[in-house]
């Protein structure tokens, strides 16, 4: 009697361990059927600004650090540039010269000097009667033929040499008279308005000296130090725009079912505590190839893309700040 209590105990125990198990059993395959809710993390992204400058030059002064709010318009970084202000002084020299030139060309010439053309068209002028006289007296001679007719043609070279310079003496007193040529007025004009112009461009240069914010933002990185060297267009500190906000996600592609352009999703900041803020949908593009997943299964499966997902909150979130972890929910 005793032994069969024993052996329906013993009995009993190992029906209560074998349901154990399937319960056991049971509650694991339950467990790893029942789907895990998707947890996708992305970052918090806002629109970035460089400050640069079109001339090279030591920084003279930096006006704000890292982590300070600036205005749009408001000046940030002082450059010093001697090979500028060289630039400037060579600029203004040539605009002077130019401008002397233009002024030479459009006066007419010196009084001294349209007397002394206007003398030596006289004396080629009286130089042109004797000729002519001393010619006409050898022709006469000729035609009574008491002289050769090389001597008369001697005569006639002379006559013809004398009006010619006369012609000359006279085309160099009107030059003198009137001044320069419609085209050296011209020249000179030009000239004045590329000297100009070279000034002008040299002052816009001026204006780049003292750079400032593009927008209103926060200085979130400087990069040279005061007294460094830095090159044309070389970045020298990072504006953020703390309003131009957005959530950036990568999700693979099977996981895309419900998020379209325009559509509304739920984003959770740790940083900013337990609430959830609405945001719209507004980009979805396909990442690079080395973004593809891969399948683990050598058949029935497929490689899977990776698009980058960007929403805006649709309305202001005090504190949001650029790099924060946010979780699409």
């Amino acid at each position: 009697m005793k032994k069969l209590q024993q052996s329906t105990i013993s009995l009993l125990i190992g029906l209560a361990a074998l349901l154990l198990v399937i319960v056991v059993l049971v509650l694991i395959g339950w467990l790893t059927s029942t789907p895990q809710k998707l947890t996708i993390q992305g970052t918090v992204e806002a629109r970035e600004y460089r400050v640069s400058g079109k001339v090279a030059g030591r920084v003279e002064q930096l006006f704000f650090q890292e982590g300070d709010t600036v205005s749009k318009g408001q000046v940030v970084v002082k450059l010093d540039s001697p090979e500028l202000q060289a630039k400037i002084i060579q600029a203004n020299a040539q605009s002077q010269a130019a401008l002397a030139q233009r002024a030479k060309a459009s006066g007419s010439a010196r009084a001294e000097l349209v007397e002394g053309a206007y003398e030596q068209w006289q004396k080629a002028k009286v130089g042109v009667e004797i000729a002519q006289k001393s010619y006409q007296r050898v022709e006469n001679l000729y035609q009574k033929e008491v002289i050769s007719a090389q001597k008369r043609d001697e005569a006639k070279a002379q006559y013809d040499a004398a009006v010619a310079t006369e012609k000359a003496a006279k085309s160099q007193y009107d030059l003198a008279k009137n001044g320069a040529q419609t085209e050296d007025r011209i020249a000179a004009q030009a000239a004045v308005d590329a000297a100009k112009a070279s000034v002008s461009q040299v002052n816009s240069y001026i204006d780049e000296i003292n750079l400032v914010s593009p927008i209103n933002g926060i200085i979130t990185e400087v990069f040279p130090k005061v007294g460094e060297l830095v090159g044309q267009g070389a970045p020298i500190m990072t504006v953020t725009d703390v309003e131009d906000v957005w959530f950036s996600f990568n999700v693979r592609e099977d996981m895309l079912k419900g998020i379209t352009m325009g559509s509304k999703i739920q984003v959770k900041v740790p940083a900013l505590g337990e609430n959830t803020y609405e945001a719209e949908v507004y980009f979805i593009n396909v990442m690079a190839s080395f973004a593809t997943w891969k399948p683990t299964k050598a058949s029935g499966d497929f490689d899977a893309k990776t698009f980058e997902v960007r929403a805006k909150p649709t309305s202001h979130i005090p504190h949001l700040r650029a790099g924060m972890s946010a979780i699409l929910k």
